[in-house]
């Protein structure tokens, strides 16, 4: 759903509404602004973030780390779906 800013203004309450179940588009001049969402949908979105970095980045210990790491036993037996594997 799109809305103008100033119909969000004349009918708030039925847009903040309708932003419960879908997000609202915000336009001002013709241009999409801004998206109004349920406080629940964001923490979801959020929830999903995830931080990228660079493997050049890692420090020497932070490498150390990732190289001592080791899969536990228990799940051994999912080598046996990686035998076949190509890229």
């Amino acid at each position: 759903m799109k809305v103008s800013s100033a119909d969000l203004v004349e009918n708030f309450g039925a847009i903040s509404d309708k932003a419960l179940v879908e997000p609202v588009t915000i336009t001002a001049d013709g241009q999409e602004r801004l998206v109004l969402l349920s406080s629940a949908e964001y923490d979801r979105l959020k929830r999903r973030d995830r931080r990228a970095i660079l493997v050049e980045d890692l420090s020497d210990e932070e490498m150390a780390d990732i190289v001592g790491q080791r899969v536990p036993e228990r799940f051994d037996h999912l080598n046996e779906e990686l035998k076949d594997w190509q890229p």
